[in-house]
């Protein structure tokens, strides 16, 4: 048996002496790991202070995101294959060395086309770094150590997430040397040279051997399925689903198929693909596609519905909405420990974990239920700490049972499948569950308006309005507290509100009512926010844990250990 786990008839009996400096190798994977998914959250808490200076639209906040989430979405499975072709070590090199000179590119940006444009280079040298980690983990890491070692992408992706907006939020606010946002960027160049002279000491060279060709008609055909599903899923809100969104993932579908159908004809026919088509006959590997999809949906999608109640909700500060979600990452690494000490059970571990964490959500949901809008982050540290202890118990064993079967010669192509999988399903979370939270949220605030509305009929009477004064202006503020909580562009005001500031002038009839009146209804449209989005967020709850449920059923898919097909006797 090789030191990847892989069972070969051509392998020697006794394992050859694990890599070296493997420990070290991992830690600069997890840097470059590090450096994307920050990178990957960074414009949405610096967004307004890019577009304040650079100047653009409510779209180039958009793009600003979506430009490095597309490109490294494109570049995945092809990145993961280059690995194969020309050596992990080397594509890691080159991928770190190009992500740095984007984040530069990105820092020194003179206008919002620059810094997009930048962000393509970051998401297309991301797309070639990220996919060599995996294959070079398992290359590296005899089969005892292997979980330990991919469970440590658990705790380093939720740290990553939930320290990226602290990250750029102080950042921001510091203002180091006058650079405003652009630091956010330029931190990048420390890390990303660190990461670069780290892979040149200790990341292993690869095996010679017979080298794959890269199989390009492959490469434009899953490059232009990945294009039209991510495009619209990412882009899909911002233009209200209009029925190309719905046409391009349609054809996306007949790409995805066709690119199915071209890699089993070049493999019969002796030819290299660029994704081995028998991955996907393998148990462990096609299950855990599946699963991870469901479960990064899961992921994503919470994090980002968590993040817009407690800043649009909640009134936090991007900071103080970062700071809440600290238990969730010390559960995970929690979590984590605790996978290490029980990794014998295999996927009963994974299954655990899913349900340890859709117990932790129910308990968020328990919590809103009870403390209502007035809930604080003391409360809900319990049930965040569960729900990342939950999920730090299902990604300790994840990438080691999906990759345990996958051999030598596909490691590069599973790795790269595998990650455009994580990003595919991010895009999947985001969109399903951020459609659902604006979708119920106008109806959630226009629901709390009503229920606050006996009180604000109340303080209009004290005020003078007459009956169908009151009746027009709580109509307006019904409809403009609505359509504020679901505008794209929170710095512009929908013509509802402008509608009920003339309604309210022309209503009253003294200086001291002129004063009361704009008073009560901020009061009463500040509370039908917070009790509005706690609904909703109540509601996408539900769907979080139903989606955590079906993340555990199909759990049933893997394999029962994190080892080689065929090796049931050890």
């Amino acid at each position: 048996m090789s030191t990847t786990g892989v069972a070969s008839t051509e392998a020697p009996t006794d394992s050859p002496a694990p890599y070296r400096w493997r420990w070290a190798a991992l830690f600069v994977i997890l840097a470059a790991e590090v450096m994307d998914l920050i990178d990957a959250v960074v414009t949405n808490i610096a967004g307004p202070s890019m577009r304040a200076d650079l100047g653009g639209n409510a779209s180039t906040l958009q793009w600003l995101a979506a430009a490095y989430t597309l490109s490294m979405a494109v570049g995945l499975v092809t990145g993961g294959r280059l690995g194969d072709i020309h050596g992990r070590r080397r594509m890691f090199l080159v991928g770190a060395a190009g992500f740095t000179l984007g984040s530069l590119l990105c820092g020194v940006s003179v206008s919002p086309e620059m810094l997009i444009a930048a962000r393509v280079v970051q998401g297309l040298f991301g797309a070639v770094m990220l996919p060599q980690g995996l294959g070079m983990i398992k290359e590296m890491f005899p089969p005892q150590e292997s979980q330990k070692a991919f469970g440590l992408f658990g705790p380093v992706m939720g740290l990553s997430a939930v320290c990226g907006p602290i990250l750029a939020g102080w950042l921001v606010d510091a203002d180091y040397f006058g650079t405003g946002w652009r630091m956010i960027f330029l931190i990048n160049l420390p890390l990303g040279a660190a990461a670069f002279l780290g892979a040149l000491r200790y990341l292993p060279r690869g095996r010679s051997g017979e080298k794959p060709r890269l199989d390009i008609p492959g490469m434009l055909l899953v490059s232009l399925a990945a294009l039209l599903i991510i495009f619209p899923l990412v882009q899909g809100r911002e233009y209200d689903w209009p029925v190309w969104t719905f046409l391009m993932m349609g054809a996306s579908l007949i790409a995805f198929v066709a690119f199915g159908a071209y890699e089993s004809r070049r493999s019969r026919t002796g030819r290299d693909p660029l994704v081995v088509p028998g991955l996907f006959r393998k148990r462990g590997f096609s299950g855990g596609m599946t699963l991870g999809l469901v479960f990064f949906s899961t992921m994503q999608g919470f994090m980002l519905v968590f993040n817009l109640y407690t800043q649009l909700g909640l009134g936090y500060s991007p900071l103080r909405a970062g700071l809440v979600m600290v238990p969730w990452s010390g559960g995970m690494i929690v979590g984590f420990g605790i996978a290490q000490g029980v990794a014998r059970f295999g996927r009963t571990v994974l299954q655990a974990g899913a349900l340890v964490m859709a117990v932790g959500v129910f308990g968020v949901w328990l919590t809103l239920d009870m403390v209502g809008s007035g809930v604080g982050p003391w409360q809900l540290l319990p049930s965040l700490l569960v729900t990342g202890i939950g999920m730090g118990l299902l990604m300790a064993p994840f990438f080691d049972i999906v990759l345990a079967s996958v051999e030598q010669h596909e490691t590069g192509s599973a790795s790269g499948t595998m990650t455009a999988m994580q990003q595919l399903g991010g895009a999947f979370g985001v969109a399903i569950l951020g459609t659902a939270f604006f979708g119920l949220l106008g109806g959630g605030v226009a629901s709390a308006v009503d229920h606050h509305a006996p009180e604000l009929r109340r303080q209009l009477t004290a005020a003078h309005l007459a009956p169908a004064a009151q009746q027009r202006v709580v109509a307006d503020l019904r409809t403009c507290a609505s359509d504020r909580a679901v505008a794209k562009d929170p710095a512009a005001t929908p013509a509802s509100c402008t509608r009920l500031e003339k309604h309210t002038r022309s209503a009253v009839t003294s200086p001291q009512d002129g004063a009361r009146v704009p008073a009560a209804l901020r009061a009463t449209a500040s509370s039908a926010f917070r009790t509005g989005f706690g609904t909703v967020m109540k509601t996408v709850l539900w769907i979080v844990d139903g989606m955590l449920v079906l993340t555990f059923l199909l759990s049933f898919l893997l394999p029962r250990h994190a080892r080689p097909e065929g090796a049931a006797g050890h």
